[in-house]
């Protein structure tokens, strides 16, 4: 086949790439179809330009779009790259080849000054699909909520100003639009694999040392408690024995009567 061209791995089907812009989704209307549930109706494009051919993620998807295994807003492509929609696996052959290294992207424009705080808002927001799992979401406003330690009330107002910075327009799957931004300009990278697999284990010591706090509180007032329990059982070990009885004097030989002495007396006159 000459020219560039897409070939669908479960299926073997070929297809030329468009000379301006390629659709590829489950859609019944797209250039490409994949008729696929993780597929989304209009999933990414690819464009030509003169030699070259990048495909673009549109931001509707749920599973997004992987190159050679990597997620991508938007990438410049090579002969025999593998293309990932969703679980959809494809090809492309045909593309002139050129002295550019595989991760040249395109152009975009410059990543906009983020707080701290925002900052680990998106790495907890792309921190899923930036794992070796295929087809992650992004993570939940109450995921990230969970993972920084804070209310999903001030995750949802993080992400509003995320939205404006970014300029996410309203949509649906505003949050997966703002991922893909966020992993197209490499604002976060994919954590080691040391570190991926420490992650999940600290996230789930964390509730279990929070829930260990309460229980410790809990304790302190039995402790308190227990306190008055013995002070008033002190008495009570007091009166466990009985007293001893009061030490009798010893009795004296009791006194004559007066009058008998007086009768001795005279008796002996």
């Amino acid at each position: 086949m000459d020219g560039p061209y897409i070939r669908v791995e479960d299926s073997g089907l070929m297809m030329p790439l468009r000379e301006d812009v390629t659709t590829i989704g489950r859609g019944r209307s797209v250039d490409i179809h994949l008729p696929d549930p993780s597929v989304s109706r209009l999933h990414a494009e690819i464009i030509r330009r003169g030699p070259y051919a990048y495909v673009t993620d549109l931001g509707l998807s749920r599973n997004g779009t992987r190159v050679n295994g990597r997620l991508v807003a938007r990438r410049v492509l090579e002969d025999g790259d593998v293309l990932s929609f969703g679980s959809a696996r494809c090809r492309v052959f045909g593309i002139a080849t050129e002295e550019i290294t595989a991760e040249v992207e395109l152009r975009r424009p410059a990543a906009p000054e983020l707080t701290r705080r925002e900052l680990d808002v998106v790495t907890s927001l792309c921190r899923p699909a930036l794992s070796d799992e295929a087809f992650v979401a992004p993570a939940t406003a109450r995921e990230i909520a969970a993972d920084l330690v804070v209310t999903e009330a001030a995750v949802k107002q993080h992400l509003l100003r995320l939205y404006q910075k970014f300029r996410i327009p309203e949509g649906p799957n505003r949050r997966i639009r703002l991922a893909n931004e966020v992993v197209a300009l490499g604002l976060v990278r994919p954590l080691p694999l040391a570190e991926r697999a420490q992650a999940p284990a600290e996230r789930a010591q964390a509730p279990a040392e929070r829930s260990q706090a309460p229980a410790e509180r809990s304790q302190a007032p039995a402790e308190r408690a227990q306190a008055p329990a013995e002070r008033s059982q002190a008495p009570a070990d007091k009166t466990q024995y009985p007293a001893r009885p009061p030490a009798v004097p010893a009795q004296s030989a009791p006194a004559p009567p007066a009058s008998a002495t007086a009768s001795g007396l005279t008796a002996a006159g």
